[in-house]
């Protein structure tokens, strides 16, 4: 089958399924409305596809303004920087708030000590009725002074429990701006700010590159659903085979590129062909069939930091070694100090 005849039956699948989930819904075919239905529909998105299930547990349906919303939230192309805003407005109305509070503790105290010098001038020439009144007029001044003081003690800790909130908001925003959607890997903008990060700290890592074998093939042969399930299929094993430091990100297209911080380049061959035994050890079965598809293999390359080296570099030598493994066989790790490396650049599919 052609590419353009499965990119059209594979389209038509997904329009049609939007088309159906509109009439059921009884939705106006809007095109933004359609455009949320059809992402939907091919699950490229999981955070709408998330948000519009836990909707429809909740009650049943969606109305046309959850819809709107949802576009707003997952799919409109300025969503970030206005989601951004209107995190970065709350946390400046809660500052503001703070500010006045302090503000009204420090008249309050200032009074509270106004208050004690008057007293203090005082008492010294008072009788016993005047102490009884001095000392009353003390009682209330501590009192309210120790209720601006209280008030002052909530509206902190109500504020701090704010400010964590509204980080925690920022911090799951930027996740997702950062974040590949099929894959719940890291997006290729991450991976080039952790490289360049890497880079500038100077202290040794490694870099491994990943393609899968055959890909398009694959594509051609199956589908893009299926081939979507493969990319989840090596972004699974990879996850299953990195540390918390590490950096695993979907690098473009069925490639995917992985930085190992503090490792140098015999342990990352190690991981590398635990990622590539991990991959293997998967069985593939097309979702819409149950047909077994047999096995998917990768080949990885791997470079560790020189001194000398910028991003184009080090990519350049694990790009290197990726098509040497290609080169020899396919489904094999090659690191930058084997003899099958060499200085051709001609990639192969």
């Amino acid at each position: 089958m052609s590419q353009g005849a499965d990119d059209f039956e594979r389209t038509i699948v997904f329009g049609e399924s939007a088309v159906e989930r509109i009439r059921a819904y009884r939705h106006p075919a809007y095109p933004r409305i359609y455009e949320v239905w059809y992402t939907y529909a091919t699950c490229y998105n999981p955070l709408l596809n998330q948000a519009i299930n836990d909707v429809l547990r909740k009650r049943g349906t969606l109305t046309e303004q959850d819809l709107d919303a949802l576009y707003d939230m997952h799919l409109s192309a300025s969503r970030f920087p206005s989601r951004y805003d209107e995190v970065g407005v709350k946390i400046r109305e809660e500052v503001d708030e703070m500010v006045a509070m302090l503000d009204r503790a420090r008249v309050s105290t200032d009074g509270y000590g106004r208050t004690l010098e008057a007293v203090s001038k005082t008492v010294e020439s008072a009788d016993s009725d005047k102490v009884k009144t001095i000392v009353e007029m003390l009682i209330r001044a501590t009192y309210e002074a120790r209720k601006m003081n209280g008030e002052l003690e909530e509206k902190l800790v109500s504020s701090k429990e704010e400010m964590v909130k509204l980080h925690d908001k920022l911090e799951a925003i930027r996740a997702e701006s950062l974040t590949d959607p099929l894959t719940l890997l890291s997006n290729r903008k991450f991976f080039d700010m952790a490289l360049e990060k890497a880079l500038n700290e100077g202290k040794p890592f490694s870099l491994l590159v990943t393609d899968i074998d055959h890909f398009k093939n694959f594509n051609d042969k199956y589908g893009h659903l299926t081939g979507d399930q493969v990319l989840r299929l090596v972004a699974s094993a990879v996850k299953q085979n990195v540390k918390g430091q590490d950096i695993a990100a979907r690098y473009g297209g069925e490639e995917f590129a992985i930085i190992l911080p503090g490792t140098t380049l015999r342990p990352a061959v190690t991981v590398a062909d635990h990622i590539r035994r991990a991959v293997m050890g998967k069985e593939l079965v097309k979702r819409s069939t149950g047909e077994n598809l047999g096995r998917v293999t990768i080949s990885i390359g791997v470079a560790s930091f020189h001194t000398n080296d910028n991003a184009a570099t080090i990519i350049e030598r694990a790009d290197m070694c990726l098509y040497a493994a290609k080169r020899a066989g396919r489904n094999r790790v090659v690191c930058e100090t084997d003899p099958e490396v060499q200085s051709g650049t001609n990639r192969v599919a």
